[in-house]
């Protein structure tokens, strides 16, 4: 093997040499690793994301609008994709993950579809229309918190005589990262459901399972009512069980396991007092949130961001942010938690 003579004379000789022999090896498809190496094992998280916030007032007014402008056969999803002001054109608000708001007008059929990417609705406002998914109908109200795992079939519908208005979040920047999607169009439309309204919730959200329930990864509960939810976070608060970081904050869970609801998506609702002020927290996970009720404000970094009901914001990975409530609130919150967790990556740091 022939080592390279390196002139002496000036540090200008020795960039000229190392530059030649970059060029070289670059014809081979190969690159020098001492180069870029500080800014590919950094000492913390770096991320292109940037805190943002999405206010309902002009959601609603947009989402109005994108109702003129093309029907739900024509989108398929009529859905204004929440972009990340950094990652703009990337189709996602974090690195992980994408967001978005769905609209349905009364009378409207979103049509069956299935993909490999999971899918979650928590949803912000109207009464009355539905989502199918695996056979199952659930109405939706706002709040709920509805799972579409991975492959599941599924088709929204909207009976009422109102828009019904829902975030949608999924893994897709996750599965397109591992260059695994898949998607399929069914015949019909709308899926034919073999199951009465709520039948998974009860099935197996009581505190019992069916004989002979097969234990996933994946939640068998279709929709996480806020009604049923909402009393329970009430009842944490009301027991002075109310974390100085994330208030009295309960866990959607997968009650075949006791883990997260979805292997890639972790979700969380929590309740704040009024006149809540969190203590600072950071986490490795770049997270959504929602305010269901209420009204205050967070600082994430050095801004500050104000919300009210159904507004949505995001905190980039490792950001350090602290919620204050003006007021008693709800915050809904999704993140890539579950996913990290598996691969033994997750840090947090009150």
């Amino acid at each position: 093997m022939s080592v390279a003579v390196v002139p002496n004379d000036s540090k200008h000789n020795l960039k000229a040499v190392r530059e030649a022999y970059y060029d070289k090896i670059s014809k081979y498809d190969m690159a020098p690793l001492w180069e870029v190496l500080k800014n590919v094992v950094t000492k913390e998280p770096k991320t292109k994301c940037t805190p943002a916030l999405w206010k309902f007032t002009d959601v609603q007014k947009l989402m109005g609008e994108a109702g003129d402008v093309i029907t739900a056969e024509e989108a398929e999803r009529r859905v204004l994709v929440l972009e990340n002001p950094n990652l703009r054109g990337q189709t996602r608000i974090t690195n992980s993950l994408f967001a978005g708001i769905q609209l349905i007008m009364p009378g409207e059929v979103a049509p069956a579809h299935q993909h490999v990417a999971s899918a979650i609705r928590f949803v912000l406002d109207g009464e009355g229309a539905y989502t199918a998914v695996k056979g199952e109908k659930a109405n939706m109200s706002p709040g709920d918190f509805i799972l579409t795992p991975n492959w599941a079939p599924h088709d929204h519908g909207n009976p009422s005589d109102k828009p019904m208005l829902w975030l949608d979040v999924l893994d897709l920047p996750t599965v397109n990262h591992f260059e695994t999607s898949f998607m399929n169009h069914f015949d019909e439309a709308v899926q034919a459901t073999k199951r009465s309204e709520g039948d998974s919730l009860e099935f197996y959200g009581s505190g019992v399972l069916p004989d002979g329930a097969e234990v996933s990864k994946i939640s068998p509960v279709i929709n996480y009512t806020y009604a049923r939810t909402r009393p329970i976070i009430e009842r944490l608060m009301k027991a002075g069980d109310i974390d100085k970081r994330h208030g009295a904050r309960v866990r959607y869970a997968n009650p075949t396991t006791g883990g997260w609801a979805l292997p890639t998506m972790g979700a969380h609702l929590a309740l704040f007092p009024q006149g809540f002020k969190g203590e600072p927290y950071r986490s490795t996970d770049g997270t959504i949130f929602v305010c269901a009720e209420g009204k205050g404000h967070t600082k994430i970094g050095e801004e500050t961001f104000e919300w009210t009901r159904n507004d949505v914001f995001v905190v980039p990975p490792w950001a350090r942010y602290s919620h204050t409530a003006d007021k008693e609130s709800v915050l809904f919150s999704i993140s890539d938690r579950p996913m990290q967790e598996a691969l033994g990556i997750w840090r947090e740091d009150a």
